[in-house]
């Protein structure tokens, strides 16, 4: 098993009446965070966790905060760290864009062939069994929640759950808190577009994908990243370097402090492609991308799932 943080280091904070925030420290690889919205005696999970264990200490927690098990399950995207866990709550129906269904079927359990050295657990592949396109309201007890797919942006795939009333935000991996941003098998200048218009939503409170809850300080965080990426990649371009040139002579600022730096890399892979004209999402190897990441950081990033 891969030493680092357990199950037990995860926080659950109500940001909202009956809406809580389960953070897993410290967001790094795989390290996910999920949402609980609780009224009347109904509740929804928002995304799950990578593992077994860590997606059975999320049940536990889940049902300190709601009478009965969530009926649904809302997946903010394809990934496992967000959706492994899903086979831990068979009461739910799971939720989730279309392209998310497509993308979880297509890859499998792929993720876990990154991290052999990770104690995945016995785990069971469960995609949505509800789909939707542009955006689905469900009506959670006496709570409005909004599945928002904002276009191409992390993934093809994304969902923001949108509170209105509450003005509560769960952005899934579209927004991170102190944590790198990783778009290479969506868009950067669609991940901009989209972060805008969750911006345009005025969210009072920001649950991330990854890192500390926060406000809509997250989201202009995320974007002015994302630009940087997109600058390095256009004048890399000019100056005819590759990806991982750019990232040998970037200068990251303040970015350089947050978690998994070496993102970067295939953040310009995406970034130079689409100043060369690709369209987003247009499929990129990843595997390559994740060997030019791991040479950059001189080992395979650390993964403490």
């Amino acid at each position: 098993m891969c030493e680092g943080r357990q199950p037990g280091d995860a926080r659950l904070r109500e940001v909202a009446g009956g809406i809580f925030a389960y953070v897993q420290p410290d967001g790094g690889w795989c390290l996910n965070n999920a949402g609980v919205i609780v009224s009347d005696g109904e509740c929804a999970l928002v995304d799950t966790a990578a593992t077994e264990t860590r997606a059975r200490a999320l049940r536990r927690v889940v049902r300190s905060v709601a009478p009965d098990p969530p009926r649904l399950v809302i997946n903010t995207h394809s990934h496992g760290d967000h959706t492994f866990g899903n086979f831990v709550f068979p009461e739910a129906v799971v939720i989730g864009q279309e392209r998310a269904r497509t993308e979880m079927t297509e890859v499998g359990l792929h993720l876990t062939s990154l991290w052999p050295e990770v104690a995945w657990g016995e785990l069971r592949l469960v995609v949505p069994q509800v789909v939707f396109d542009r955006q689905l309201t469900l009506h959670i007890g006496t709570l409005r929640a909004e599945l928002l797919h904002p276009g191409i942006a992390h993934t093809a795939g994304d969902a923001a759950v949108w509170l209105p009333r509450e003005r509560v935000l769960f952005t899934g991996d579209l927004a991170m808190s102190g944590v790198s941003p990783f778009v290479p098998m969506g868009s950067v200048a669609g991940s901009l577009a989209a972060l805008d218009a969750l911006r345009a939503l005025e969210p009072r409170v920001v649950v991330p994908g990854h890192g500390p809850v926060g406000g809509p300080e997250i989201l202009d965080d995320t974007m002015a990243y994302l630009r940087l990426v997109q600058r390095l990649a256009e004048d890399g371009l000019a100056a005819g370097l590759g990806p991982a040139a750019i990232a040998e002579r970037a200068d990251l600022g303040r970015f350089a402090r947050w978690l998994d730096a070496e993102r970067l890399v295939p953040n310009l892979h995406r970034a130079r492609a689409e100043a060369s004209g690709a369209e987003p999402g247009s499929p990129l190897d990843m595997n390559v991308l994740f060997a030019d990441m791991t040479a950059f950081h001189g080992g395979v990033p650390a993964c403490h799932a």
